[in-house]
């Protein structure tokens, strides 16, 4: 309590990364400039022009009369998207293209989905409520400008947890990996240390109280700020980001008293390899932060990535803990459901605790 830049980085920081990724950094579409490309003014087509103008997503910057022109302008960085409706749009006898700006693949993908459930007007009034149905998307053609897919080749899909696809519902679990994390092991592993340097660890471990109670009551502090840091992220993402907590708490408060124990124990084992503090924080930004950001799926899939990082990834805590508050939080699902991610954490933190301890034991002596 009395080190007043520590507290104010073990609360501050959570905030400031909550809000900076619930609201600054997100994957949601807005805003997208669209050029419309109709032949005709026809009703059908001019109901889906409407459809994409009224959206929250897209605003129609322009209307043309050909594909060329709407590519130019997409080219020249004064649209984003254009969407050509074939001549026989309004009889049903041609379909929809998309041109798309490419630059992002994961925003252009984004963009086409939004733009093509709009066009197929897959929401429905019910008693003055805009409800999800099943999304009915065409098969979009891709080929050269001037042409437009058929209405043949329809797949039905339906957005399941997260039909809105906030990017707040994939950066609230994983967020709560990176901080308990970075909290615990961080933070313990240079307190030790520091303790260390200024010779009072020893003094401390000379005294009546047996070496483990000491070590024990260094670790106790974070412990408890980690669950009051828990209860606060929880607390902003549900009622500040609009994340749902389908699942139970107490299975949440559970998985996170594994995670948290094991956090504790990865930073004990730091402070047996660290000389000084600089050292300590050096270690865990190598160790802890950026195999955190790259290789947990906090910010990339980890289906997505090469074998080999898969292989990496699978020795990266977080990545267990993740998965399991994303299915508790997200989905809903129970016990059973978490069982491997639990199991995984229990091993983990049991191996870091072990060594910790026998370390530590060992480099006092």
């Amino acid at each position: 309590m009395r080190d007043k830049r520590t507290m104010l980085i073990l609360f501050g920081m959570p905030v400031v990364l909550m809000l900076l990724f619930g609201y600054a950094i997100s994957t949601e579409v807005r805003n997208v400039r669209v050029v419309a490309v109709t032949s005709q003014a026809d009703s059908r087509t001019q109901a889906a022009v409407e459809r994409l103008a009224v959206s929250e997503y897209f605003d129609i910057t322009a209307s043309v009369a050909t594909p060329q022109a709407a590519e130019q302008l997409i080219r020249s960085q004064q649209a984003d998207m254009a969407v050509v409706f074939g001549a026989g749009y309004a009889s049903g006898r041609s379909g929809v293209q998309l041109m798309v700006d490419g630059s992002d693949p994961n925003m252009a993908q984004q963009w086409a989905n939004y733009a093509t459930n709009i066009i197929m007007d897959v929401y429905v009034n019910h008693g003055g409520q805009r409800q999800n149905h099943d999304i009915a998307m065409p098969i979009v053609w891709t080929g050269s400008a001037g042409k437009a897919s058929g209405p043949h080749g329809v797949v039905n899909v339906r957005l399941l947890y997260n039909p809105q696809m906030k990017s707040a519902y994939n950066f609230v679990p994983a967020i709560l990996g990176m901080l308990l994390m970075l909290v615990c092991a961080m933070m313990t592993s240079v307190s030790i240390v520091r303790e260390k340097e200024r010779g009072t660890m020893e003094v401390l471990l000379v005294s009546p109280v047996r070496p483990l109670l000491v070590v024990t009551a260094k670790l106790v502090p974070y412990l408890a700020l980690a669950f009051l840091i828990l209860t606060v992220i929880l607390g902003i993402g549900h009622y500040v980001l609009g994340v749902p907590i389908e699942g139970s708490l107490l299975m949440i408060y559970a998985i996170s008293t594994i995670y948290i124990m094991l956090a504790l124990s990865l930073g004990l084992l730091i402070s047996c390899v660290a000389r000084t503090q600089l050292t300590a924080l050096l270690i865990c930004a190598m160790v802890l932060l950026m195999p955190i950001v790259m290789l947990s799926g906090m910010m990339f899939p980890v289906e997505s990535m090469p074998r080999i990082l898969q292989y990496v990834s699978a020795l990266v805590p977080p990545r267990y803990y993740i998965q399991a508050m994303r299915k508790l939080m997200i989905i809903g699902t129970g016990a059973g459901e978490v069982l491997q991610e639990t199991a995984v954490l229990c091993a983990m933190a049991t191996l870091f605790a072990s060594v910790a301890l026998a370390k530590f034991k060992t480099r006092l002596e």
